[in-house]
């Protein structure tokens, strides 16, 4: 351990405050915990209460995404991920804040889906082998995966115990969410975490081509989705695996209606 600045310790080389939760999620987290307070006690505005309560949550989510992949990029050789910001979860230092925040949340609002969002930028020439490559892409969808199955173990338990349904209903919506990211971010799709996952592994000819459509992975993505047979395998695939876990699909539906408090 070395020091930048007088009592300002470094760890491989990184000032110690390049690790430290930013304020901005900070805020995130007490707002999600707050509103699920107020969403069990049923104060106020409930159907507003679960929209605080689903909005940040989930965005808590993207932040934890977004650090997943930072944090083994950085332990894969990429220390410069440390000094853009990274590691410190805060959303307003991604690349692209419009595609990593707005449009996801916008995306939950009217469809709830949960849209993957590109953000965090990894120099990949600092970053040896191509496992490691393929890891540090896995990283993201693995804590959307790591999320579903633990809201959905608490769904499990949790509303046999009591408590107001709308609670329930906004962590049925989140668990859903999660599932959806975890298969969108999975699909392997040029540009988005699937597809950047066997990048590495392609021959120089067919990389080039990958790289020529990854700027295009949004649009893409959008396009697929929006063809009725290739929509329809994609949901008919996210509603078997939420059968399959046991997610209850008319608590996510509810937590859908509830958070378009403006409906009425």
């Amino acid at each position: 351990m070395g020091y930048d600045r007088p009592g300002e310790p470094l760890v491989l080389g990184v000032p110690r405050a390049a690790f430290r939760p930013s304020p901005v999620f900070l805020a995130l987290v007490a707002l999600f915990v707050t509103s699920g307070a107020l969403t069990w006690q049923r104060f106020g505005n409930v159907r507003f209460d679960v929209f605080l309560f689903v909005v940040s949550g989930w965005l808590v989510s993207l932040c934890l995404h977004e650090y997943a992949h930072a944090v083994v990029a950085y332990r894969s050789g990429d220390r410069d991920i440390a000094h853009r910001g990274y590691l410190t979860l805060n959303p307003l230092k991604y690349t692209n804040p419009l595609l990593s925040i707005v449009l996801p949340v916008f995306v939950v609002l009217l469809g709830g889906i949960g849209l993957p969002g590109g953000a965090v930028w990894v120099d990949r020439h600092a970053i040896p082998g191509r496992l490691r490559h393929t890891l540090v892409s896995l990283a993201g969808p693995a804590t959307n995966v790591l999320f579903t199955l633990l809201l959905v173990t608490a769904l499990l338990i949790g509303p046999g115990m009591g408590g107001p349904t709308e609670f329930w209903a906004g962590l049925g919506l989140l668990a859903f969410l999660q599932l959806t990211a975890s298969v969108l971010n999975l699909l392997p799709v040029p540009g988005l975490d699937g597809g950047n996952m066997i990048q590495p592994w392609l021959g120089p000819q067919y990389r080039r081509m990958y790289d020529m459509f990854a700027p295009y992975g949004f649009i893409l993505l959008f396009a697929l989705l929006w063809s009725p047979r290739i929509g329809g395998w994609f949901f008919g695939a996210v509603f078997w695996i939420a059968d399959l876990l046991g997610l209850p699909p008319s608590l996510y539906v509810l937590g859908l209606q509830l958070i378009r408090f403006w409906q009425g």
